[in-house]
C-alpha cells in the first residue's frame, strides 16, 4: 500500500514510518513539524525508495487536497495530534485547532478524494487514538472498547471529540475507517517532556525526578514499537467501522516504573548511582487520571495480534539508546517549555 501518515516525524507516528517501510509499504509522510516532532526521527529511511515527506498543516484544507491529488494514497493512518497533557491545561486551544478541526478537515479531504475515486474497496482511514478518551479507573477493571468515554483533560477531550467524527463520518457517509485506542507508550525517540524519558535525563544529569503526587498512578505501558505493528496489524486486517484497543499488559505504578528505570540507570550509568536517591515528589497535575489499564482481547482474538516486549525489557532498550543518543536528545532541550514544570492549571 501507499499509505499517507499525518504526523509522522513525531514520536509514535516515526515508529509506524519506519515499520511501514520495513514491511514493503510506500509511505508519505505528512508533518507540520511543531516542537516535538523532528526530521531526525525518520532520517534512518529517508531516502528509502517509496518514502516522500510533505511539511503540511492538517488544519490547511487546500493543503491536504494537494497532497491527496498529488500522492493517491491507498490508506490513512491518522497520528497528527498535540498530545502532552501539561500543555493542554495551560494552553488547550491548539488541542482544539489540531486534535478537533484538524481531523475533521483530513476526514473531508480524504471523504472528496475517495469519493472521485471511485470509492475504491479497498481505501482505508484509520483514526489513532488514546486511552485517556475513557477517564479513570478504579483498582478493578479494564477499558473495553465498549468503554463509555469520560474525558478529565483538554487533551483527552479533544481526541475524544476527534473519535467522534470519525465515526460519524464512517457513519453518515460510509468513509471506510478503523480506529484505535492505545495505552502509554514509551521507547526510542520520545521527546524529552514525557515521563520515560524525564526520568532517564534527569538521572543521567544528576537533577531532582519529579514524580506527580504520591506516585501511584497507575499505567499500562506499550513499547512504541509494538505499537507500531500492532496499527499496521489493524489498519491490513481491522473490520471497518470498528475499533480496537491497543495495550502493552505491562501494567504499573508511575513510582514503580521511575524505580525500575533508576535501576537499569545504576546498571548501565554507574556514576551518580543510586539514581533513585534523586526521587521527588511534587505537587500532582489538576484532573490527574488515577489509572488506566487496556483489555486487549478483542485485537487478540480477531487480528491475532499481542505485545512481544515486557515492561522491563523495553525500559531497558529505551535507557540504552538514550545512554547511546545524547546527539538526538541534546538540542530537543532547548525546545519550548523542555525541562519546566507545565500545566499547573
Amino acid at each position: 500500500m501507499k499509505i499517507l501518515v499525518t504526523g509522522g516525524a513525531g514520536f509514535i507516528g516515526s515508529a509506524v514510518v519506519r515499520q511501514a517501510l520495513r514491511a514493503g509499504h510506500e509511505v508519505v509522510n505528512l508533518d507540520v513539524l511543531t516542537y516535538a516532532a523532528n526530521l531526525e526521527n525518520v532520517a534512518s529511511v529517508s531516502n528509502a525508495p517509496g518514502y516522500a515527506f510533505e511539511q503540511a498543516d492538517i488544519r490547511d484544507r487546500a493543503a491536504l487536497d494537494r497532497i491527496f491529488a498529488d500522492h493517491r494514497p491507498d490508506a490513512v493512518m491518522h497520528l497528527a495530534a498535540e498530545s502532552h497533557v501539561d500543555r493542554s491545561i495551560d494552553g488547550p486551544g491548539a488541542f482544539i485547532e489540531t486534535n478537533i478541526t484538524g481531523t475533521y478537515n483530513l476526514l473531508e479531504a480524504a471523504r472528496a478524494y475517495w469519493t472521485r475515486a471511485g470509492k475504491p474497496e479497498g481505501f482505508r482511514f484509520h483514526h489513532i487514538s488514546t486511552d485517556e478518551v475513557f477517564g479513570s479507573l478504579g483498582e478493578d477493571g479494564q477499558f473495553t472498547e465498549e468503554t463509555p468515554y469520560d474525558p478529565r483533560s483538554p487533551y483527552s477531550a479533544s481526541k475524544a471529540a476527534s473519535d467522534h467524527l470519525v465515526r460519524a463520518w464512517h457513519e453518515t457517509y460510509g468513509l471506510p475507517v478503523v480506529m484505535t485506542n492505545c495505552s502509554n507508550n514509551y521507547g526510542p525517540f520520545h521527546f524529552p517532556e514525557k515521563l520515560v524519558p524525564v526520568v532517564i535525563l534527569k538521572a543521567l544529569s544528576g537533577q531532582p525526578i519529579p514524580v506527580y503526587g504520591d506516585g501511584g498512578n497507575v499505567r499500562d505501558w506499550l513499547y512504541v514499537e509494538d505499537h507500531a505493528d500492532a496499527l499496521l496489524c489493524v489498519l491490513e486486517k481491522g473490520q471497518l467501522g470498528r475499533s480496537y484497543n491497543i495495550g502493552g499488559e505491562n501494567e504499573a505504578k508511575n513510582i514503580d516504573l521511575v524505580r525500575t528505570i533508576c535501576a537499569h540507570m545504576d546498571d548501565l550509568h554507574p556514576e551518580g548511582a543510586p539514581h533513585a536517591r534523586l526521587i521527588t515528589f511534587v505537587a500532582d497535575r489538576p484532573g490527574h487520571d488515577r489509572r488506566y489499564a487496556i483489555d486487549p482481547t478483542r485485537i487478540r482474538e480477531e487480528l491475532g495480534w499481542r505485545p512481544s516486549v515486557t515492561v522491563e525489557e523495553g525500559l531497558r532498550r529505551t535507557v540504552e539508546w538514550y545512554l547511546a543518543n545524547e546527539d538526538w536528545w541534546r538540542p530537543l532541550l532547548d525546545r519550548d517549555g523542555v525541562g519546566k514544570r507545565l500545566g499547573n492549571g
